[in-house]
C-alpha cells in the first residue's frame, strides 16, 4: 500500500511536470490531498501553495517577453489580477467543506472541459466581438477570481482571455499567463495562510516535489508531442472527475 507521504510526493512531482509542459497539475494535487485525509478546502489551499513556486519561476523564465495588453500597463493588469485572486481566496475560505466537497467534481469537470476546448471557446468569444479596455479588465478580473477560488485550468483560461483581446505572440501570452498566475496565487496563498487553511507540513513536502517535477517536465516535455500531452491531461481530469462523482 502506498504511504501518504509517497502519494503526495508523487502527485506533486507529476503536477509540477504537468504545469511545466501544459497545465492541469491541480487535477492531481487536490485529489491526493483529499485522499490523504485533508479537508477539501484545506486540500485546495495546500495544493495551491505547493504549485506557487512553479508560477514564480515561470515569470522569471519569460521576464523578457512581458508586454502590456491593449495599452494597459503591467502594474494595472497585476493589480486587477491580484484583487480578483484575493476575492476568490476569500470566497473559498467561507465555503463550508461539505459544500466544497460537493462541487469539487464539477470544478474538476469544468476545468477539464476548459483545458480540452479552451481554443474553441476563445475563437467563439472573439466572433461575438468582445473588445475594449473595460471588457479586457473585467474578464481578467473574473478569471482571477476563479483562480483564487480553484486553481484548476487557470492557465488555459488566462491564455484564452489574452487571445480574446488580440494577443498572438505565444511567448508574450505565456509570460503574462505566468505573471497573473503568480500574482493571484501569491495573494490567495497569503489569504489561505491567514485563514488557517494550509496544512504546512504537506505543503512543504509537496513544494519540493513540485519544483523537481517542473524541472523534469520542462526537459522531458519538449520531446513528447503536444497532442499526446493534452490527451493525457484530459484523461486524468476526466478520471478524477468521475472518481469524485462516485465517491
Amino acid at each position: 500500500m502506498v504511504t501518504t507521504p509517497l502519494l503526495l510526493l508523487a502527485a506533486a512531482f507529476l503536477a509540477g511536470a504537468m504545469n511545466a509542459v501544459a497545465g492541469g497539475g491541480s487535477f492531481l494535487t487536490l485529489p491526493a490531498l483529499i485522499y490523504a485525509g485533508v479537508p477539501p478546502v484545506a486540500a485546495n489551499a495546500t495544493g495551491t501553495v505547493a504549485l506557487l513556486p512553479g508560477y514564480a519561476s515561470g515569470v522569471y523564465g519569460y521576464r523578457h517577453d512581458l508586454e502590456p495588453v491593449g495599452g494597459v500597463g503591467l502594474v494595472t493588469l497585476s493589480v486587477v489580477s491580484l484583487t480578483g485572486g484575493l476575492i476568490g481566496a476569500a470566497l473559498l475560505l467561507v465555503t463550508p467543506d461539505s459544500v466544497f466537497r460537493s462541487i469539487v467534481p464539477w470544478l474538476l469537470l469544468v476545468a477539464t472541459a476548459l483545458f480540452a476546448f479552451g481554443g474553441m471557446l476563445a475563437a467563439r468569444l472573439r466572433a461575438v466581438g468582445l473588445h475594449g479596455t473595460g471588457a479586457m479588465l473585467a474578464t481578467l478580473f473574473a478569471v482571477s477570481v476563479y483562480g483564487g477560488y480553484f486553481n484548476g485550468g487557470l492557465g488555459i483560461l488566462l491564455l484564452a482571455q489574452l487571445s480574446l483581446f488580440g494577443m498572438t505572440n505565444l511567448n508574450a501570452m505565456n509570460a503574462l499567463k505566468n505573471l497573473f498566475s503568480a500574482v493571484l496565487t501569491a495573494i490567495a496563498v497569503a489569504a489561505y495562510a491567514v485563514g488557517g487553511a494550509v496544512e504546512w507540513s504537506y505543503a512543504a513536502l509537496m513544494t519540493v516535489a513540485a519544483v523537481a517535477g517542473g524541472y523534469a517536465g520542462a526537459r522531458v516535455g519538449r520531446k513528447i508531442p503536444s497532442r499526446i500531452l493534452r490527451a493525457g491531461i484530459i484523461a486524468v481530469g476526466l478520471a478524477m472527475s468521475v472518481l469524485f462523482f462516485l465517491k
